[in-house]
């Protein structure tokens, strides 16, 4: 765990990032990230990682979907499986 100092820049308060966190984040100069709030604790994100992120679940997806096209259940629907499953 890293801690750093928050300080004024201008009108603004800024927060220097350790180059070691920098370096296990992938952040380099002059980089645009997100940041926001939640629950009381400050989130910062690189714009890259969650553009990333979204991608590889696009992907992921395309291929939980075309997987599910190379198999079949026959006459058997999902619901009937869900069904017997609470029954069960």
């Amino acid at each position: 765990m890293s801690y750093t100092v928050v300080g004024k820049w201008g009108k603004n308060l800024a927060i220097r990032v350790p180059m070691d966190v920098a370096r296990t984040a992938g952040l380099t100069d002059g980089e645009k990230v997100e940041i926001e709030t939640q629950g009381g604790d400050i989130v910062v994100r690189r714009r890259a990682a969650h553009a990333q992120a979204r991608q590889d679940a696009e992907i992921a997806a395309e291929e939980i979907i075309a997987e599910s096209r190379r198999h079949s259940l026959g006459p058997i629907s999902i619901r009937d499986l869900l069904d017997d499953g609470r029954r069960g």
